[in-house]
């Protein structure tokens, strides 16, 4: 190769790089800025999940729902076989019922030692008086048999009779004291038979409670997902039964790189573009900015060039849209979301129209 035609070549590639150095140059200055007010990535519409689960062990009686039925919050979905509490439930009421009988026996028992305790007062009050006038006997006798007028023996007479007097007085007093024992003791009787009617009847609003679970309800408006049982199969506690989807919070998470994820806010406008529907664009707004940036799944992939590390941003479909179109929600189908960055920033005019009524159609 002679000198002549390599300078050749070499003023041709260097012709070359100029030109195209020139065109990088004149597209940087006449790109589209309004490109850069927006971020866009591929995600996948999802829906929140609810288990509805067992409260209780026992066996799955009936399940009242087909996968993809639509149900509303509060709709019984399934029952559980209540047999065996329906059982525990009449004994509990039996035991609430004997609970109450001893209450009453132990009221009656209060009222009989209230009556012996009023006899023995009464027998202490008599006894009392005798020992008093016993007393004054004596004190009188004394009194006479220091001037003559009375024996001696008259003296031993009503000495005997004050001692004979005091130690009534004091069985009196000790029966008086014993009938108010017995009252105290009745009375805890009733304390502790009144306890009993409360335990038998928490037992009671327990088994109730456990029968009324038996029948498991909707918590949210949804759609069935999945059968996780059958007819007959015995559940332990916290058993999953049915998983609903909640057909109000529909949302589709993306990555973004951290040039991007910095510009995104808490309500900024979002639209997405599924796969499915390319003519039309249903509104969103940006619920969540994830913290901290992560590893980009695998499954996910971006316009720009992959980064190692990505923020996860969650966009979500408004609730009144979602429930005025609730039949034709579907999770799992693949689009693309577009979020706004700057808020003065007109969309693209290459998006889709927003969805209406006719393209719901």
């Amino acid at each position: 190769m002679t000198k002549k035609y390599s300078g050749r070549i070499a003023l041709l590639i260097c012709s070359l790089g100029i030109i195209a150095a020139t065109v990088y140059y004149w597209q940087y200055l006449h790109r589209d800025k309004g490109l850069e007010a927006f971020a866009s990535g591929n995600g996948r519409i999802e829906a929140t999940s609810v288990n509805v689960a067992t409260k209780t062990s026992g066996r799955l009686l009936e399940l009242l729902v087909r996968e993809g039925d639509n149900v509303i919050a509060g709709q019984v979905i399934a029952r559980m076989d209540t047999a065996t509490l329906v059982a525990d439930l009449h004994e509990a009421e039996a035991q609430v019922r004997r609970a109450r009988d001893f209450k009453t026996i132990a009221q009656a028992n209060v009222a009989q030692r209230q009556s012996e305790r009023s006899a023995a007062g009464a027998l202490l009050t008599q006894r009392e008086s005798e020992l008093s006038l016993a007393d004054k006997d004596l004190q009188r006798t004394q009194q006479l048999i220091d001037k003559g007028f009375v024996s001696p023996q008259k003296l031993d007479v009503d000495k005997t009779r004050k001692a004979s007097a005091a130690a009534s007085t004091r069985a009196a007093r000790f029966q008086h004291n014993e009938a108010q024992s017995a009252i105290n003791a009745a009375l805890a009787a009733v304390s502790e038979a009144q306890s009993a009617i409360e335990a038998a009847e928490a037992k009671v609003e327990k088994i109730q409670a456990d029968i009324k679970d038996a029948a498991l309800t909707a918590p949210i408006d949804g759609r069935v997902l999945y059968r996780l049982a059958e007819p007959g199969e015995v559940l332990g506690a916290g058993g999953n039964v049915v998983t609903l989807l909640d057909i109000t919070d529909v949302y589709m998470t993306i990555f973004l790189p951290t040039s991007q994820a910095g510009r995104v806010s808490i309500g900024s406008d979002a639209r997405i573009v599924l796969d499915a529907r390319p003519d039309i664009s249903i509104p969103a707004s940006v619920t969540f900015v994830s913290p901290e940036a992560q590893f980009t799944p695998k499954s996910v992939e971006t316009r720009t060039e992959r980064e190692k590390l990505m923020f996860r941003i969650k966009v979500k479909i408004p609730q009144d849209l979602l429930k005025a179109y609730a039949k034709r929600v579907k999770t799992g189908l693949p689009g693309l979301a577009y979020i706004r960055l700057d808020s003065n920033a007109a969309w693209p005019k290459d998006l889709p129209p927003l969805v209406d009524s006719k393209n719901a159609q």
